[in-house]
């Protein structure tokens, strides 16, 4: 499956809501829980710096589906969202059975971003969601937001939200 307009409509709204996240002084990263109906059920962004190292909208979502959906509602669901899911992300989607994944930009293109400024590396290896989660279906990148995620964490790793 490859991503449609309707995925970049979600996409759009999961990088603004990155922007947001920027706005607050945190990374920017966002994500949105699309049922299989296309209703928008839970978003949120980043709160790593106001909070802790855990706070990443993906595993927010992943703690919201548990507590709120049927295993066959989470498996109908889509996280569409700024940055591939890191491994902790992608494992807490896996284990609470959510379905597709749709990603602005992947974790692959954010090490390189980083490299090429000079940040040091993540403490955690940036593996392919597929790696954690091998059954769940991805879609991503999407060329069209590239510049604009970039520009994001371009304005994160130089202190300028």
């Amino acid at each position: 499956m490859s991503l449609d307009a309707t995925d970049l409509e979600h996409l759009r709204r999961a990088v603004e809501l990155a922007r947001r996240a920027l706005e607050h002084g945190d990374e920017p990263f966002g994500s949105v829980l699309v049922s299989g109906e296309g209703v928008v059920l839970f978003e949120d962004h980043n709160h790593v710096v106001a909070l802790e190292a855990t706070q990443h909208p993906e595993f927010a979502i992943a703690r919201w589906a548990g507590a709120n959906l049927t295993a066959d509602e989470r498996a109908a669901a889509t996280v569409y969202t700024s940055g591939e899911h890191c491994p902790m992300c992608a494992a807490a989607h896996g284990w609470v059975g959510l379905g597709r994944i749709a990603y602005a930009a992947s974790s692959a293109q954010l090490t390189a971003w980083h490299s090429s400024w000079g940040v040091p590396p993540s403490p955690v290896a940036p593996l392919p969601i597929r790696e954690i989660v091998p059954g769940v279906l991805v879609d991503g990148p999407a060329p069209e937001l590239e510049d604009e995620v970039r520009e994001l964490h371009r304005r994160f790793a130089h202190g300028h939200p």
